[in-house]
């Protein structure tokens, strides 16, 4: 982060933490997986009282599942969630108004053992590829759209096996499969474990038209909600990076998030926190609309109805703007 992009959050904080002196702290309600990324970076926001000097209270409902934080926003149960701007496209598609802020750029792998002969992607034609999320997951489709400019239908060139990403893991770790293409998180199991790393999904997006990496997984919320309390949001999405900010830069922050994170080891730890540092997204608002638009098309065109549902483009006003700096 840009010396000047720390000194506009340090003013927007300063400027609520003086306002915060005469008026209560407003509750922001955040529906989070217990053991998320959100979940460590809330642990910090409150070890640094960047809460308090936000003059926020963060009120936290915790998830089983994703699917959960879905319904608890659609059911006014909760603020803010964090999920992906395909599906708050295809809501507002269907009515619903809802709006994405950029959280993360943390994308799967495609991960196989150490000595393994695959060097490629290519050469995942005719091998066991474990995929975690099912046919329609969005790194898969980015893979499959990515080989299929080069000529290679993966989908039918190789025995595809999908499941819940930790039981891919343990296959994986267990030599059932060749290859694994997985979360981030699961990944970084992976490779401190000692498997290598053919390609990140982030490495395909330019083949793919995109211009830097981009952020698929963002806060989402209700646009209604959002532009009647501007400055709220404002102040909770600075607190939130000042949060990233500090895990950015601290190796010590991470020793104390550690047990968040399940980390097993030292070695995960360490593969987990450079893997978060890579996805924190730096980069314009525009331009991660705009990469955002590419990609649609590109999933769009390869998961069908299925995935988006009728529309063709991305949603006009997917993206939230209102960001002081953005």
């Amino acid at each position: 982060m840009t010396i000047c992009i720390r000194m506009l959050l340090a003013a927007v904080i300063l400027a609520v933490a003086q306002v915060g002196t005469c008026h209560s702290a407003e509750t922001v309600r955040v529906a989070v997986q217990k053991t998320g990324t959100f979940a460590w970076e809330l642990a910090v926001i409150r070890a640094h009282g960047l809460d308090k000097q936000a003059n926020l209270s963060v009120g936290v409902v915790e998830l089983a599942s994703p699917e959960a934080g879905k319904i608890a926003l659609r059911a006014g149960n909760a603020d803010i969630i964090v999920s992906d701007w395909l599906w708050v496209s295809r809501e507002r598609t269907l009515g619903a108004k809802l709006t994405f802020y950029p959280y993360s750029s943390a994308l799967g792998a495609v991960m196989v053992p150490a000595a393994s002969p695959i060097q490629t992607l290519a050469d995942l034609k005719g091998r066991k590829l474990a995929v975690a999320g099912g046919p329609i997951d969005k790194n898969w489709l980015l893979l499959q759209a990515w080989l299929k400019q080069g000529g290679i239908d993966l989908k039918s060139e190789a025995t595809i096996a999908y499941g819940a990403p930790p039981l891919l893991t343990a296959k994986t770790l267990s030599g059932e499969m060749d290859a694994t293409m997985n979360y981030w998180n699961f990944c970084a199991v992976l490779e401190a474990k000692g498997f290598r790393r053919v390609a990140g999904v982030e490495d395909l997006l330019p083949k793919l038209g995109a211009t830097g990496r981009t952020a698929m997984i963002g806060y989402v919320f209700d646009e209604a909600w959002a532009n009647a309390n501007q400055d709220t949001v404002a102040r909770f999405i600075a607190m939130t990076r000042m949060a990233k900010e500090i895990l950015s830069t601290s190796d010590a922050e991470w020793e104390k998030i550690a047990p968040l994170t399940g980390a097993p080891d030292t070695a995960t730890l360490r593969v987990y926190r450079d893997r978060y540092r890579e996805g924190i997204p730096r980069r314009p608002i525009a331009d991660e609309e705009a990469d955002a638009r590419i990609l649609y098309r590109v999933l769009a065109g390869i998961g069908g109805r299925e995935l988006v549902g009728a529309a063709p483009e991305l949603a006009s006003g997917t993206f939230y703007h209102a960001i002081p700096g953005d």
